[in-house]
């Protein structure tokens, strides 16, 4: 699945979750805003940030349920924002207009159905770095 289709998608699930906060929002405010919790710097879809927190072993088991087939662990926004960043979560906030507790728990739902939608089974991401070990490694190169 494309960036474009995944944000389409989380902006319709966001919008229901918003409920009437989501009537006087612009829909490309609202793509835009999701789009750049998924982007890296060059515009392209980015899971690292996420599998990054793979690390965290509580995280970890909510994160490798999104991965995988099957179902989606919850997670609240308090988690989600340890996932992203508060600092992700904010800038989310402001381009929207909504305070960043809101923000936190609307995207609660999303982003674990962008990541699930965009890892399919899992099978094609965790292969293409050699499994789960091979993500875990990934992430600690980011940490060094």
């Amino acid at each position: 699945m494309e960036l474009s289709d995944l944000v389409q998608m989380g902006s319709q699930l966001l919008k229901e979750k918003l409920g009437d906060q989501a009537a006087e929002m612009d829909e490309n405010t609202i793509t835009d805003a999701l789009g750049s919790l998924f982007s890296n710097e060059e515009g392209s879809f980015d899971l690292s940030h996420i599998l990054s927190s793979l690390q965290d072993s509580s995280i970890g088991e909510i994160i490798s349920s999104w991965i995988g087939s099957g179902e989606n662990l919850p997670v609240d926004g308090s988690t989600l924002s340890n996932i992203l960043g508060s600092d992700q979560i904010s800038a989310f906030a402001e381009k929207l207009g909504i305070d960043p507790d809101t923000a936190a728990e609307s995207l609660s739902d999303v982003v674990p159905n962008i990541v699930d939608k965009a890892t399919g089974d899992g099978s094609s991401i965790l292969d293409s770095f050699d499994g789960l070990d091979g993500i875990m490694n990934m992430a600690n190169k980011f940490f060094k």
